[in-house]
């Protein structure tokens, strides 16, 4: 019996032509998982496509709302982006997948498992390290550091003659990456930086200038950081996550185009469409400011920087991410509250908020009178606060260091 490879399949151009490449390399059975993470209609032809591309079988796993309870909304609740702008859609995507490989392995009796992530990506990096976390017995096989293929072109055409069919043609031969949250296109024109993105390009978000000219408002419900209910209703996680998706890309909110620093030492260029997660992140970012602490705000930002970093970098599975994660529920305690946000041609703008655990005073911030609070405190404030610089300044004088 030739032994068993767990393949993460998605029916792209790259895990397309892996499956005959294992089999023909190695002699492996080769076993197909596909995870659910909220493609759509993507999922519908990859049964027939994976088995006649040579796979033995084929499992499509849904588990669009382990995806959001499990990996979205704590990066949420750590407030973790990437540079400032990536929203982390691919990279906690995978140790999910990778999750559901190990599980299929260790079911199916496997000795292997194979991903489709180029030998230049992060993605490699973000699948092995979540499998040696799970199951380092397992033997890794990862085709693009392999193989003699070195272009998409090449990839293309090793298809075309196998007779198998690629979503992606040689025209618009971008690399996509699809979910709930998220998405992604590389490559192409793409490549240079100075190229602004093609409007066909975008196949969620309508662009801002073709958006309705009249603002849309929503409020967000949110309990302990975590969102709930979206104008009032209550939704499961899935649902929520995909009306946010909708009123947001009605109105052009969410395109991110960037050029990030790869772990793997290269900057990329991607331009990603994420229209809920933009504006959950501004909602849950409104949220904090009227409930957490100067103190607990500020360090929490160091730790978001952090948390993302370990996010895309591979590190899920890690002690440390564990232990931020912990610190994070710490600091939602109190983020529960209500957001108002307005939807305008491509900008998402807070338009009020308010919580039970408000830490606001209108009482004592009032330029009027009232309050408990006495401006006459401030003098010895001050004076204390200052008292470094004044001595400082002191002993330049004295000295002459001061001219």
């Amino acid at each position: 019996m030739p032994e068993k490879v767990v393949l993460a399949y998605s029916g792209g151009l790259d895990t397309s032509i892996i499956i005959p490449w294992l089999k023909e390399t190695y002699g492996y059975e080769v076993i197909a998982v596909t995870v659910d993470l909220g493609q759509g209609e993507e999922l519908a032809p990859l049964e027939e496509k994976a088995l006649k591309s040579g796979a033995s079988k084929i499992y499509i796993l849904d588990k669009k709302r382990e995806f959001v309870e499990d990996f979205i909304w704590p990066t949420l609740k750590a407030g973790a982006v990437y540079e400032g702008k990536y929203l982390l859609g691919t990279s906690f995507a995978r140790p999910l997948i990778a999750k559901c490989l190990v599980e299929v392995a260790e079911k199916e009796g496997a000795t292997a498992v194979a991903h489709g992530a180029t030998g230049k990506g992060n993605d490699q990096v973000r699948f092995e390290l979540s499998i040696k976390a799970l199951n380092p017995e397992l033997k890794i096989i990862a085709p693009w550091r392999l193989w003699s293929i070195r272009s998409r072109e090449e990839a293309i055409d090793y298809a075309v003659a196998r007779g198998i069919p690629v979503p992606v043609g040689k025209e618009r031969p971008y690399s996509m990456d699809r979910n709930l949250w998220h998405l992604s296109h590389e490559g192409a024109d793409l490549e240079d930086p100075w190229n602004e993105p093609k409007e066909d390009i975008y196949e969620i978000i309508t662009p801002p200038e073709k958006a309705p000219d009249k603002p849309t408002y929503i409020t967000l419900d949110f309990e302990k950081g975590v969102p709930v209910a979206i104008d009032g209703k209550r939704l499961d996680p899935v649902a929520l996550v995909e009306r946010v998706n909708e009123l947001a890309a009605a109105n052009g909110v969410g395109i991110i185009d960037l050029v990030e620093n790869r772990l793997v030492g290269l900057k990329s260029r991607g331009v990603y469409e994420c229209p809920g997660g933009t504006v959950l992140y501004i909602a849950h970012r409104e949220l904090e400011h009227l409930t957490l602490d100067r103190q607990t705000m500020h360090f929490k930002e160091m730790v978001a920087a952090k948390y993302a970093e370990l996010v895309y970098d591979g590190n899920w599975y890690s002690p440390l991410k564990k232990a931020l994660d912990a610190f994070v529920d710490s600091t939602q305690e109190t983020v529960t509250g209500t957001v108002r946000l307005k939807l305008y041609k491509g900008n998402c703008t807070p338009a009020g908020v308010r919580s039970p655990y408000s830490l606001y005073s209108e009482e004592l911030v009032t330029f009027g009178a009232g309050g408990d609070y006495d401006q006459r405190d401030a003098t010895g404030f001050i004076n204390l606060f200052g008292l470094p610089l004044k001595v400082r300044a002191q002993m330049e004088m004295r000295t002459g260091l001061r001219k």
